[in-house]
């Protein structure tokens, strides 16, 4: 049975990765970075390498040519390589935006913003860049696309970058804390897997309308006036929150800064089978940032999105969400 080429090039990134991790003790993740460094510049990078080990790898890339790949192709099996570097040692932050939740928010994003000659997009918790990845490359052959991402932790950044590389990708990456000053221009658009739990930095958060009432501020109300701050006026929000969200006891607090700043466009309950338990639950979170040109929807889109393998009552969804747009946008 043939392989696809996702398969081979999974297999390519697996099989150097392995030996690098081997011959220079690194972890997986970082000898996979090193691989997709290795790739993109199409020579070996690693000095101290044993000839055996030299020659091993010259051979997995003999007859690798990117070129011959396309985006979502580079993407999947680098995301699937990715996936087997976490797996059983992911910190809870570290976990990766399924493929499935992305090519939805993907496609609602276009449905939200429509054909734009030019769109600029930030996603301030990029991680591996896999959300923001998937949502480029369905805009890559009708946009001209400024993009960003922000993360503070190193490896995870480094992953992003590369895999932006290997996917001709021209996205800035600014490895910081996304809720410090961040030094990006409004854009048009921001993707965020939102990170939940409390952010530590008091003082830092003291900037924030949404800092606690006592205590620490939840990091993912922050995000979320972080994201609103560099939106355009008009420009759109697509956060994946927890399906708690409003049941905090800061929750009457971000109602009214949401009620003064933005129009609630749509809550898409996602489904329970896709997480591993239902305290884990999400929900993709649209808003619009307010402007003089904008009103609010005649009604906000609320829907329990049914399993993605049930194509008849997925299809019956997308008809409803369908009349939705016709109705409201």
């Amino acid at each position: 049975m043939s392989i696809s080429l996702t398969e081979k090039l999974f297999t390519i990134f697996d099989q150097s990765s392995m030996i690098l991790q081997e011959e220079l003790a690194f972890t997986y993740l970082e000898a996979l970075a090193e691989t997709g460094d290795n790739l993109f510049q199409d020579k070996i990078l690693q000095e101290g390498l044993s000839e055996i080990s030299k020659k091993r790898l010259e051979k997995e890339y003999a007859e690798l040519n990117l070129v011959s790949y396309t985006s979502e192709e580079i993407r999947r099996a680098y995301q699937l390589a990715i996936l087997k570097g976490m797996k059983g040692t992911t910190q809870t932050n570290h976990q990766m935006t399924p493929d499935s939740i992305g090519l939805l928010i993907g496609y609602l994003t276009q449905k939200f913003i429509g054909d734009r000659k030019q769109l600029s997009i930030l996603d301030p918790a990029v991680g591996t860049g896999n959300l923001l990845s998937t949502v480029l490359n369905m805009y890559e052959q009708t946009s001209a696309i400024e993009s960003f991402g922000v993360e503070v932790d190193e490896i995870l950044i480094r992953l992003a970058f590369i895999g932006a590389n290997l996917q001709r990708q021209q996205t800035e990456f600014f490895h910081q804390d996304a809720l410090a000053p961040l030094f990006i221009d409004p854009v048009d658009l921001v993707v965020c897997d939102l990170p939940v739990g409390y952010y530590p930095n008091d003082a830092q958060a003291s900037e924030y309308e949404l800092k606690a009432t006592k205590g620490h501020a939840y990091a993912h109300h922050l995000f979320i006036e972080q994201g609103l701050r560099h939106t355009k006026p008009g420009g759109y929000l697509f956060f994946l929150i927890p399906n708690g969200l409003f049941e905090s006891e800061e929750a009457e607090k971000l109602q009214h800064y949401l009620k003064d700043t933005a129009y609630i466009q749509a809550v898409l309950q996602l489904p329970f089978s896709i997480f591993k338990n239902d305290q884990a639950a999400k929900s993709i979170f649209i808003l619009q940032k307010k402007s003089p040109e904008t009103k609010a929807p005649k009604e906000v889109l609320l829907a329990s999105l049914p399993s993605l393998t049930k194509k008849a009552a997925l299809d019956k969804m997308l008809w409803k969400m369908e009349k939705w747009f016709k109705d409201n946008k």
